[in-house]
């Protein structure tokens, strides 16, 4: 097993919406890429729930392309840890002991405009609560929290449909 490391937060200045992961998966992380993953419907879910041309949901449509989009919708993209020991792409995977979380305490202080968490799936939420609430200085800790599912190829027990009606929350 080895040691892997997360992705910078996507976010502008604005961005009312922080979507917490919890570890990119093995795709995403050879592509350096969020959701990178075919089968991983975050992309889909968002584009579908923006309205957005089925044009640009095409597999080679642009990285840069999708997080201008998440930008502009003041949506912020990051994972509850910076690095971890996973043998897999699977949650389930990831060694408690070799857990470093990201620095949600400077991300809050440099991002007040955030309103809401979501997470996408149970593990962010339980990573987060576990590793990152209690090293909290007051700033981020009072935020509305709300766990969504996975929109992982690895959770099917939900349909797309399902998870799309779940996820349409962000929007209000």
């Amino acid at each position: 097993m080895q040691t892997i490391n997360g992705f910078q937060p996507v976010i502008n200045p604005g961005a009312t919406i922080l979507i917490l992961g919890s570890m990119p998966g093995k795709r995403s992380l050879q592509e350096d890429q969020y959701y990178a993953h075919p089968r991983n419907s975050f992309w889909r879910i968002f584009y579908t729930l923006f309205d957005v041309d089925d044009s640009l949901i095409a597999d080679d449509n642009s990285y840069q392309k999708k997080l201008a989009f998440l930008k502009e919708a003041n949506v912020a993209l990051w994972d509850v840890l910076q690095s971890c020991t996973r043998e897999s792409s699977l949650d389930s995977d990831i060694v408690e002991s070799s857990i470093i979380k990201n620095d949600f305490s400077t991300f809050f202080i440099n991002h007040k405009s955030i309103q809401h968490i979501y997470f996408n799936g149970a593990k962010a939420e339980v990573l987060y609560k576990r590793y990152v609430i209690p090293a909290l200085d007051g700033q981020g800790r009072s935020l509305p929290m709300t766990r969504l599912p996975s929109t992982s190829p690895a959770y099917a027990a939900m349909s797309f449909e399902e998870k799309l009606k779940r996820w349409q929350i962000i929007r209000y």
